[in-house]
């Protein structure tokens, strides 16, 4: 599965914490970030780790960078939302009602169609993991057992569409499912 990039590297380093201040809104679209030389010293990296850094934020579409200007934080249509980082930094900074709207009527839009599709293509073997999911979302006796089976419910049933554009969607947007599972879980009465 996809996941977010780890913070193992120097630049992953830079690209989170530079790309977390962007999606929170610590940096707001339009601004124009420091120098260069600047922004390396404050974060204490090396010019290269921070070009490195901004390369990766450039493709996922949170900044443009111009010679003479340096990098400007661009708006939020052109973020790359359905990216693996900028959703797990979007949900790190506390998913507001609007993002969560957002979710639920993606969910709403996407789960049906993929619902109906896993019911005609599905293999028994893919039925058997439907079944053991949903089964595990029932037997849960914490919210942490309750989100780990919703998230592999939903791969079960995207897995069972056979189609591996689907498929590939839930590796991406895995992080804001589980998030939106867990605070959809928080607010009802119980997640059973």
């Amino acid at each position: 599965m996809r996941k977010p990039i780890a913070v193992r590297s120097l630049y992953g380093h830079v690209m989170h914490e530079l790309g977390q201040r962007i999606v929170s809104g610590k940096v707001k679209p339009g601004e124009v970030l420091p120098r260069e030389e600047t922004l390396a010293e404050s974060l204490q990296v090396s010019r290269t780790a921070l070009r490195e850094a901004l390369k990766v934020l450039s493709a996922k579409g949170l900044i443009e960078s111009r010679t003479g200007v340096g990098a400007r934080v661009l708006e939020k249509r052109h973020w790359n939302q359905l990216d693996a980082d900028v959703l797990a930094w979007r949900c790190a900074s506390m998913p507001t009602d609007d993002f969560v709207d957002k979710l639920v009527e993606m969910r709403e839009v996407i789960e049906p169609a993929a619902a109906a599709s896993a019911a005609r293509r599905r293999t028994t073997e893919q039925l058997a993991a439907i079944d053991t999911a949903y089964r595990a979302m029932d037997a849960a006796q914490t919210l942490d057992e309750w989100t780990a089976a919703d998230l592999q419910f939903h791969d079960a049933v995207l897995h069972a569409t056979g189609n591996e554009l689907l498929q590939s969607l839930f590796s991406v947007i895995e992080t804001a499912l589980g998030t939106f599972f867990t605070l959809s879980a928080r607010t009802a009465s119980t997640f059973k």
